[in-house]
């Protein structure tokens, strides 16, 4: 595999059962790559290796003054030198493509989940956990997966020396053999304490880091209460303990590093001393004794190696732990489906709850529960839970359909949807069916004065479809974020449109015109809006009221306030002495009227988003519907 042939057609199914047998299936699956990085580091190494058998052979040579001899370890040097250029530029460009392609792999695989889950995803494991495997554990899975056959390389070329040392020289080969592995397991009962700091750094940078993405996020919320000292103080804090935690961890890395030094030391001043001792009773040369003392000096660079693979698993392990993890997730349903490549139409239905929202209706959703609600939207994009019974479309499951069929048939925009940096056209190039233009979408979601603020925010942009947003939307206030991902979302143009409290962020005259926009450009489609918004609301063809998770009464807005308390209580804001009075016999002419009018209140008192203000139509409309109720 090169790095240009990327990204994989397939990256393939992982082994997810853990983070050692994913680590394994990832080495597994370029093993083409491994052994040429082995067969380029056995060059490499065995050429460093073998210059100390030259240096002792031209120094026998010249004791002995045989010019043949010395020519001859004068031409193998030069050998061993061409071959220790020519391995090591080739053993770091596999090495780098190994690297590359493993965390090219492991990016590909969670894309892949991603895409596969969805918003569920976020539901099942923290959206701060998935940004760092993607990101950092990246990065150390590749790392241990291309030092694999580096280290085995190294570890080949240190038997192939000691065994050489030992047919040379059995005398001194012998103190070799024997100290070399004392030199390379002498750090091992410190690793697992090495690891647990490691871990303990890990965590506390995730937690300051996750900190810090929180104070970005809610900048303005912070700096309209005063809150950004307090904010400051608790990063300064988490800060403190990622350099506390860090150090520790460098000071235990560095006591196995001055290990590493120590160790090959002592026995490189063994060998010497029993060197001398043999050389001066004549039982070895000097050129053998020079052999033997350089060979013991090159040892330590293939040395390395092991503390280098030690540290990489340590790295990688929790990383690896981390990304099995998410990518062991699994729908609740077959992705490939049972049933032909179709997108259904008709009414959509959730068994589970038993609601109802007809064909080509506009059918509002109110729910007391925000988790219930949050459940039931999952369920209608064709995510059930282990528990629930998938949604139908027009009859047909699901859950029963291809992915990509479902995904064209229903849209689920999450309460929360993210903008992602790039510019407006780009934010709106998404798959679509093509009958909704871009300038359309914008207009229902009320997106004139979010146009505005882009051309004038953006330099150099004459289109305000050209004026680029900043990561997740952060330059714009909540309701201009909310009003440009529901022009994203209407843009689709799904059989199926699901808005999970699409207007909660905006003031009530801007809310009421989106209502209207929405009902004018979704008309003749099935449209789903879960919102407890009275405007919204008596935009709506039907309203089902959930109550402890099943339908409790379906109707018109109006109809419901006069007949439901429980709807009413949920809508209107009202308290529990409001709503045992009405209860207790208060008309219910009456009641309904005033807490309408309080709820128009409540909306009215939103935070203004710099949004556009009421128009007469608009106050007509809101004066109208007090009167009515």
């Amino acid at each position: 595999m090169q790095i240009q042939d990327l990204p994989y057609p397939d990256p393939g199914v992982p082994d997810a059962r853990s983070g050692p047998r994913f680590l394994w299936w990832l080495f597994r699956n370029q093993l083409g790559g491994q052994l040429k990085s082995l067969a380029w580091g056995l060059l490499h190494f065995a050429s460093v290796s073998a210059l100390p058998f030259c240096v002792g052979l031209a120094i026998q040579a010249v004791v002995d003054r045989s010019g043949t001899r010395l020519a001859l370890a004068g031409g193998v040097m030069v050998l061993c030198c061409a071959g220790n250029a020519i391995g090591d530029t080739f053993l770091h460009r596999a090495a780098v493509t190994n690297w590359i392609t493993a965390a090219a792999r492991v990016q590909q695989l969670l894309a892949r989940k991603t895409a596969l889950l969805g918003s569920a995803l976020t539901r099942r494991v923290a959206a701060g956990e998935v940004v760092a495997v993607s990101t950092g554990d990246v990065e150390k899975i590749g790392w241990f997966v291309e030092a694999v056959s580096r280290f085995t390389a190294a570890a080949l070329t240190i038997v192939l020396v000691c065994v050489a040392l030992v047919v040379y020289e059995p005398a001194l080969g012998v103190v070799v053999v024997l100290g070399l592995p004392v030199l390379a397991l002498a750090v091992l009962p410190l690793l697992p304490r090495a690891t647990r700091r490691a871990d303990v750094q890990r965590e506390k940078a995730g937690r300051a880091t996750e900190l810090a993405s929180d104070t970005v996020a809610g900048l303005r919320v912070l700096r309209g209460i005063g809150g950004e000292e307090l904010f400051l103080d608790r990063y300064r804090g988490a800060s403190q303990d990622v350099r506390h935690a860090a150090v520790r961890s460098a000071r235990m890395w560095s006591l196995i590093s001055a290990i590493q030094v120590l160790l090959p030391g002592l026995l490189l001043i063994a060998v010497v001393w029993h060197g001398v001792h043999l050389a001066r009773e004549g039982r070895i040369g000097v050129g053998e004794l020079v052999t033997v003392y350089s060979s013991v000096m090159i040892l330590t660079y293939p040395l390395r190696h092991f503390e280098e693979i030690a540290m990489a698993y340590s790295f990688s392990r929790p990383s690896a732990k981390r990304a099995a993890r998410v990518l062991a997730l699994e729908r609740a349903t077959d992705t490939a489906g049972s049933r032909a490549a179709e997108v259904p139409a008709g009414d959509l239905y959730d068994p589970t709850t038993g609601l109802l929202a007809p064909a080509g209706r506009f059918t509002a959703v109110v729910c007391g529960d925000p988790d219930e609600a949050g459940r039931l939207a999952e369920r209608l994009g064709g995510h059930p839970s282990e528990q629930g019974a998938s949604a139908l479309l027009g009859g047909v499951p699901l859950d029963e359909l291809p992915l990509n069929s479902a995904r064209t048939a229903v849209l689920v925009q999450d309460k929360d949807p993210v903008l992602l940096s790039g510019t407006l056209r780009e934010l709106l190039d998404v798959p679509a069916s093509g009958a909704v233009a871009a300038e359309d979408a914008l207009a229902a979601a009320q997106c004139d004065d979010v146009l505005t603020a882009l051309a004038q925010g953006s330099l150099g942009a004459d289109d305000a479809m050209d004026a680029r947003i900043t990561e997740r939307g952060r330059s714009l206030s909540g309701g201009q974020r909310q009003r440009l991902a529901l022009a994203r979302s209407l843009i689709t143009d799904p059989e199926a449109l699901v808005l999970d409290e699409p207007t909660s962020a905006v003031d009530s005259h801007t809310e009421a015109r989106i209502a209207h926009g929405v009902r004018t450009l979704r008309a003749g489609r099935t449209t789903v809006v879960f919102t407890s918004s009275p405007l919204l609301l008596d935009r709506a063809d039907r309203i089902v009221f959930l109550h402890d998770g099943a339908v409790s009464a379906v109707g018109t807005h109006r109809e419901l306030l006069h007949t439901e308390p429980r709807y009413r209580a949920v809508v209107t804001r009202e308290t529990d002495e409001e709503t045992t009075t009405h209860r207790d016999g208060t008309p219910a002419g009456n009641q309904p009227a005033k807490t309408l009018g309080k709820s128009l209140d409540k909306n009215a008192g939103k935070t203004l988003d710099d949004d556009a203000l009421a128009d007469d139509d608009v106050l007509h409309r809101l004066e109208e519907i007090e009167e009515t109720a």
